[in-house]
């Protein structure tokens, strides 16, 4: 669904593949059918209204993005995608819509009166986007995933920044951004609420290097032959440092911390000499972990209000006061 409370419409998407567009009387006490779109030929996945371009945006199951003059009811045009989308999110200054789907791909759109181009795409989950959310005045978008992992995209600032955050322990169903903060909600099926912090200097997780070899002790690795032959040493299992991203083994990499500035707000495996150069200071959180004690499908945050709103697997919605950790 998307609700505008501006014209107090409200547009629901239906697994027939089509968008019931209602207005809301001024006590909310009565829903007045307006219009219905016949937008796609299977279940709609994200409705997303446009109230700056009068554009009603949508995607569903049959892997079509189509967006709607909502002042005439005509379709303008339409988009196939990879596969189908499940987060949807609009820039009205650069009319860019940014499409996450199920591939764990996020897609950038131009979208002109009636013309959609394709500007890029990129991919840096494992698992299927399930939720989107852009901040039009830091120009960042932010993604999550089924991989328990939200990503911070840096699309303004031109230099392909992508910052990762790791504080879920399953799925991620939801995210919100409160710019007048700096600080990114977010939300998981098990139940938990994130509060990050993102008025710090994130660093960037380090690429995984290759090596036949462990790269601190020279062990070679199980699939390394000619060295084990030569060594007469049997193979060792290859691990990874978080931190500088270097290919050991597990003696070489025994130690466990978090490191909050590159998104690790669990424990993860650091080699052992990286394990030293982390300070207390370095360990300091940046994120704060609340339990909803409801499997959540939905949220929303409203920051006029300072109210956040979850609703469970479990039938229940619950209104949460916020402003106690955004703040």
């Amino acid at each position: 669904m998307s609700f505008n409370p501006e014209t107090r419409r409200l547009s629901v998407g239906m697994d027939t593949g089509s968008i019931c567009e209602f207005v809301l009387s001024e006590d909310y006490n009565k829903m007045t059918p307006a219009r219905t779109y016949q937008a796609h030929q299977g279940r709609v996945t994200v409705v997303l209204f446009v109230l700056e371009m009068e554009w009603l945006l949508s995607t569903g199951q049959d892997k079509n993005f189509t967006w709607h003059c909502s002042e005439s009811g005509q379709q303008l045009g339409t988009y196939r995608t990879a596969a189908w989308v499940s987060g949807l999110q609009f820039d009205v200054e650069t009319r860019h819509a940014f499409v996450g789907d199920q591939s764990g791909q996020v897609t950038i759109l131009k979208l002109e009166q009636d013309i959609c181009s394709l500007v890029t795409t990129f991919k840096g989950h494992t698992g299927n986007v399930t939720a989107l959310c852009w901040d039009p005045v830091q120009r960042v978008l932010f993604s999550g995933s089924s991989d328990h992992s939200i990503i911070m995209w840096d699309i303004g600032g031109r230099k392909g920044t992508a910052i990762e955050l790791q504080g879920h322990n399953d799925k991620v169903q939801g995210l919100c951004y409160a710019s007048h903060t700096r600080q990114l909600i977010s939300c998981s099926s098990d139940g938990g609420i994130v509060i990050w912090n993102m008025d710090v200097t994130r660093q960037e997780t380090p690429e995984w290097l290759d090596s036949d070899s462990c790269q601190k002790c020279e062990q070679p690795f199980f699939w390394n032959f000619k060295q084990m032959w030569d060594s007469k040493k049997i193979g060792l299992r290859q691990h990874h440092c978080r931190k500088c991203g270097q290919a050991v083994c597990g003696k070489c990499s025994s130690k466990r911390s978090t490191i909050p500035l590159m998104g690790f707000e669990f424990e993860v495996r650091v080699c052992d000499s990286c394990h030293e150069s982390i300070t207390d200071e370095d360990r300091a959180p940046t994120a704060t972990f609340h339990d909803s004690k409801h499997g959540i499908v939905y949220m929303h945050y409203e920051p006029t209000t300072g109210n956040l709103l979850t609703s469970g697997a479990d039938k229940v919605i619950k209104l949460w006061d916020m402003t106690p950790v955004v703040s």
